[in-house]
């Protein structure tokens, strides 16, 4: 007589699910998670950066307190203890700019908005001494820009408010930025992703016409040029973007059709559209380690969300994962080098900022 395990039953089930149904075995046994409670930060705020550096702390910046307060303020998250500390401060307040980790393992901090307007200051965060310095400044002042690392070490700026179409590049070995080619259309609130063919990809955002764009483009650093690619199958902004383990893109949500989620393959230059996701925009999406992608929180137009997903690659479907604890939207994600995601401050609709943190965590199933 053959005797089942109770141990046995599930993985014998996924594995009938997979024959049967065509579902792969790894997709139906995907991991499940949770977010648990970790320090706070010694400030509340939103729409800031995070930055996760090469001795494995996160570097917070800037950001808006309450909707009100312009914030000069950093500090870092050390993993090990759990607890935020202050290090040096910005040289301007700012929020709305971009940090981008240099191969030197300093960060870039550029632009942003204070009370002074659109800044077109930037500055460098040095790990080893805990300072910022200042260095060159933008040629054209932006926020809500997007800022990518080039394999050739340089930093490539485009876009920004109010819907610029200009671009530039950080050249670290000078500490200046110049000038390049410009996008096809101006965009605010566009993403930005550096694919595995060196190419940085661009996609949706805002026009000068406040029309919000389905079109994307493609920034080539051997001419300096932008050429258009496939395009959305609607306008978006607030969206996100994540590069995939096989080299595709994962676009989530935003305010315009907030539960689609597209795929765009560098090969083809297409989207596909996948999902359904659950409404949401202002969220985090972030690569774990085993391929899959955490959307977390974000806004549905009534709600502030605790709820989360992940996308699993195999199957181009989303499933629920555990809830934060904290609704939040215009928060940051960082993945850490021990495979967890911190998930930091944000905002709510109470016009509150937020100072708590969060560690989303891989639970193993029991089989």
């Amino acid at each position: 007589m053959l005797i089942v395990r109770r141990s046995h039953l599930a993985p014998l089930v996924l594995a009938l699910l997979s024959f049967f149904f065509g579902v792969p075995y790894r997709v139906a046994f995907a991991q499940q998670g949770k977010f648990v409670p970790t320090g706070s930060m010694s400030e509340s705020r939103g729409v800031h950066t995070a930055t996760l550096l090469n001795n494995g702390k996160v570097l917070i910046a800037g950001g808006l307190q309450n909707f009100s307060i312009y914030l000069d303020s950093a500090e870092l998250y050390d993993a090990t203890t759990g607890t935020f500390s202050p290090t040096g401060n910005l040289h301007a307040a700012r929020w709305g700019h971009t940090a981008t980790l240099l191969n030197n393992g300093k960060v870039l901090i550029a632009g942003g908005e204070n009370l002074t307007g659109d800044l077109s200051e930037a500055e460098l965060y040095d790990p080893a001494t805990g300072t910022f310095t200042v260095t060159g400044s933008l040629n054209t002042p932006r926020r809500f820009h997007a800022a990518t690392l080039l394999s050739n070490g340089m930093v490539l700026v485009a876009g920004g408010c109010c819907s610029i179409a200009s671009a530039e590049l950080y050249d670290p070995t000078t500490g200046t930025f110049s000038p390049t080619g410009s996008l096809n259309v101006g965009r605010v609130y566009a993403t930005a992703t550096l694919l595995n063919n060196g190419k940085a990809l661009f996609v949706g955002g805002t026009s000068p016409q406040d029309i919000d764009l389905a079109s994307a483009e493609l920034y080539d650093p051997t001419t300096g040029t932008f050429t258009t690619t496939g395009s959305l199958s609607s306008g978006e902004r607030y969206q996100a973007a994540t590069l995939l383990s096989d080299g595709t893109v994962l676009i989530t949500g935003g305010i315009d059709f907030p539960m689609v989620a597209e795929l765009y393959n560098p090969t083809t230059g297409t989207f596909a559209v996948m999902g359904p996701l659950m409404a949401r925009w202002l969220h985090s999406s972030t690569l774990l380690g085993d391929g899959t992608v955490l959307v977390a929180g974000g806004f549905d137009g009534e709600n502030d969300l605790t709820s989360a997903q992940l996308y699993l690659p195999a199957a181009g479907s989303f499933n629920p994962t555990g809830s934060l604890n904290t609704a939040r939207w215009h928060h940051t994600a960082t993945p850490l080098n021990d495979g967890t995601v911190l998930i930091a401050g944000g905002m709510q609709s109470n016009n509150t900022s937020l100072a708590t943190a969060e560690i989303y965590q891989i639970v193993h199933r029991p089989w």
